[in-house]
């Protein structure tokens, strides 16, 4: 029993020796891993001679037992050193023949399309008048679209014609007037804003008309909210965006859920054409029939129409747009040609 002790401590000893030659010599990857599966593998040498520590007496398990741990660790060590050693030989020649002294190749770098551009900006000044940020989903119901916004079942936006219906009978919301309901259903008064948001109708694309655009809506209710607030919020977002010398119109107009209602136009000048006024925005105050849909909704009088008022706006971000970049053309804006898209880079 003794001789075969001296003989596996000899055996581990060996084993690690020509092991860490066998590290040594490996001159590319599969060298070395034949060097790790001939030594630590399932039927390696040292794994062999630790399944023989069964054999070895009990007095000296702890010596032997060392022995293989200490081989092993340093065959490891070996194994990684060697690896990272073939690693940075390999980088070194790939980039032989490479000279780091010649000027990089330029790298073009992208940039926000406008209409983010826009509707950051837009939201940043109406957040700072004490709007919150609101959203909603596209697909919508015939009540929030439409409904609780007292728009009669007659009215041509409920048209197919006007609006893309699913078979379902839901729809793609016209405006994300919607979103000022649900928020409605959802919270009290006092209640203020704005829902950024995508549009769908069926509009023929001209210069100045998409099917799919941006919208961004707001409200305010509270109690004793007047038509002056209005115009001076809606005035003083304009001229924010626009410059102080922007020159805003009110003109009176109908929508089922504001009364009174009013459109807002925005003198548009482009270079090498003649200044034409160009409609951003509709607005008004709350219907009392809106705030009577949604109290039923609710089941409660927290929007009692004898209790609050409101006004509500919408304006199209696409034409802002065109007015903050004399964009001449709003299909411009959807055909991601990047000679017109690199100037807001």
């Amino acid at each position: 029993m003794k001789r075969r002790y001296y003989s596996m401590k000899e055996d581990i000893i060996r084993v690690q020796n020509d092991t860490l030659l066998a590290i040594s010599a490996a001159e590319d990857a599969r060298a070395l891993d034949e060097a790790r599966v001939a030594s630590l593998g399932k039927k390696g040498a040292l794994t062999a001679l630790s399944m023989g520590m069964k054999d070895v007496p009990q007095e000296q398990k702890g010596e032997v037992g060392a022995l293989l741990n200490a081989a092993r660790t340093e065959i490891t060590a070996a194994l990684e050193q060697k690896q990272q050693a073939l690693e940075e030989a390999a980088d070194r020649a790939a980039l032989a023949g490479i000279d780091p002294t010649l000027p990089a190749r330029f790298l073009p770098t992208g940039g926000l399309h406008p209409l983010t551009l826009l509707r950051e900006r837009a939201v940043g000044i109406l957040r700072r008048m004490g709007f919150a940020l609101a959203d909603g989903p596209e697909i919508e119901d015939e009540f929030h679209c439409f409904d609780a916004l007292n728009t009669p079942a007659d009215h041509p936006a409920r048209n197919v014609k006007d609006t893309f219906y699913f078979d379902s009978g839901k729809l793609l919301r016209t405006h994300t007037s919607s979103v000022q309901v649900r928020m409605m259903e959802k919270n009290v008064a006092p209640l203020r804003i704005i829902a950024p948001g995508t549009a769908y109708r069926r509009d023929e694309i001209d210069s100045t008309h998409l099917s799919a655009f941006h919208q961004l809506e707001g409200l305010y209710v509270d109690r004793d909210v007047s038509l002056p607030d209005l115009k001076g919020t809606l005035e003083a977002f304009l001229r924010e965006l626009f410059g102080s010398q922007t020159e805003v119109r009110f003109r009176p107009h109908f929508f089922p859920f504001t009364e009174p209602s009013f459109e807002i136009d925005v003198k548009l000048e482009v270079k090498g054409q003649a200044p034409r006024w160009i409609e951003v925005a509709g607005c008004g105050m709350v219907d009392p029939a809106v705030f009577e849909a949604v109290c039923q909704s609710r089941k409660d009088r927290s929007f009692d129409p004898n209790e609050v008022t409101g006004f509500a706006f919408g304006m199209g971000l696409e034409r802002l747009a065109m007015i903050q970049w004399g964009i001449r053309d709003i299909r411009l804006l959807i055909e991601n040609d990047v000679r017109f898209l690199r100037q807001f880079a």
